[in-house]
């Protein structure tokens, strides 16, 4: 699919509405997740690497849930851009967790915009493979397009917007500012 140029860009959220969704989606974790003997939250490079941080630190801070750790998948099959990089969405294991074992662990995946699914289906069947009793999928963004079988546990926002805009997170420490933009192309 060839996209057009873009010019047209919208800012939809700001820093400290942000702050505020990822309040929300804290929530929205902490329900799934309290009272779990093992947790697990997994950020999907780039973008969703920070936000998991960004959701680790609100668990334990405010719904002190202290037992869990931090990993992150490197996972690509789109370009920002949303031109295609890879046909087949291409997942690099990192070598020290070649041996993971999830047994007993709830995993909590977290991206920052759902698509079409591709990435995060090939984070679950990944995870799934570890043995993970259970797993959940939280995102930023849901522009409620997904083709694949993949549900979203969490959105902190839904964006149904038109197949050639472009939902563009700014998520540091990629960007300067924490905010999302809606890019629109340019219209000859």
């Amino acid at each position: 699919m060839e996209f057009p140029p873009y010019g047209n860009r919208t800012c939809l959220y700001q820093t400290t509405q942000l702050d505020a969704v990822l309040d929300q989606m804290a929530w929205q974790a902490a329900g799934f997740l309290t009272a779990k003997e093992r947790i697990m939250i997994v950020g999907i490079l780039r973008r969703g690497a920070p936000l998991a941080e960004l959701l680790h630190e609100r668990l334990m801070r405010d719904f002190k849930l202290a037992k869990m750790d931090l990993m992150n998948l490197q996972i690509k099959r789109y370009a920002d851009d949303l031109t295609l990089l890879y046909p087949e969405t291409k997942l690099t294991e990192n070598k020290k967790h070649t041996a993971l074992d999830l047994a007993d662990t709830t995993v909590l995946v977290v991206d920052d915009v759902m698509y079409r699914g591709h990435s995060m289906l090939r984070a679950v069947e990944y995870l799934a493979r570890k043995q993970a009793a259970e797993i959940r999928t939280a995102v930023l963004v849901d522009r409620g397009a997904n083709k694949l079988p993949i549900r979203v546990d969490i959105a902190g926002v839904r964006l149904d917007v038109a197949p050639t805009d472009i939902i563009e997170c700014n998520v540091p420490p990629y960007e300067a500012e924490f905010k999302i933009d809606l890019l629109k192309p340019i219209i000859n």
